[in-house]
């Protein structure tokens, strides 16, 4: 069982809970990035419910937001389902824009001298033609922010992918950008922040199983 916040410390949160995508028939083969037309595999669709049944134990939830992207939609939509709740649009959840790598198999960029960049220096690379990881960083959480004013003292769900849903993380715990890929965030896993006026508490990462609920009881 995940362990739960002081109920004073709860009270004063506002909880987002991080949802990766569940997986797609690319995942792991592929670097998608901003392509459309992406959908949730049979497996996803299921890694999808199971993760709106973990979810669906919370006593309260005050918004699902999601990423505009079909796969990050299709996600949501199955937590919106359990929980009445319309899916709302976040455009800063969005994937990283990665530029002329859209589309590219993994194995084949992982010959590129620049995936070495990528893997042990991402502060410093810019996708060609895309974003670089720390104006994705700025973009995430700038909307976490507004989310979190938005819904103050509240507990959000915001479903997104998994590198910005890292850097944002790293952000939280004050690690370095460019150690951020030592997180591992797994297809449908879940992670939880709670914002605070003083500062925010990374609650859970990379959670796959287990009562989420205990989090945020109140």
């Amino acid at each position: 069982m995940l362990p739960s916040m002081p109920a004073r410390a709860r009270s004063a949160s506002t909880v987002v809970l991080l949802v990766r995508h569940a997986v797609t028939p690319t995942t792991g083969k592929v670097l998608p990035g901003r392509a459309r037309g992406l959908h949730l595999s049979d497996e996803g669709r299921r890694q999808a419910e199971g993760a709106a049944r973990r979810l669906a134990a919370l006593p309260r939830i005050a918004a699902v937001y999601s990423s505009p992207l079909e796969r990050a939609r299709e996600t949501a939509a199955a937590i919106g389902r359990a929980r009445g709740l319309a899916v709302r649009i976040e455009r800063g959840l969005l994937e990283s824009d990665i530029g002329a790598w859209t589309g590219a198999a993994i194995k084949r960029l992982a010959r590129r001298p620049e995936w070495v960049v990528v893997q042990r220096h991402p502060a410093g690379f810019r996708f060609p033609g895309g974003e670089s990881f720390v104006e994705m960083q700025g973009r995430v959480d700038a909307a976490v922010r507004r989310l979190v004013a938005r819904h103050r003292g509240r507990t959000i769900v915001a479903v997104s992918h998994a590198d910005p849903i890292r850097v944002l993380l790293a952000h939280v715990l004050g690690v370095p950008l460019d150690l951020f890929q030592r997180i591992m965030i797994a297809p449908a896993s879940i992670s939880a922040v709670a914002f605070r006026s003083d500062g925010a508490t990374v609650l859970t990462m990379n959670s796959v199983n287990g009562d989420v609920a205990a989090l945020v009881r109140r």
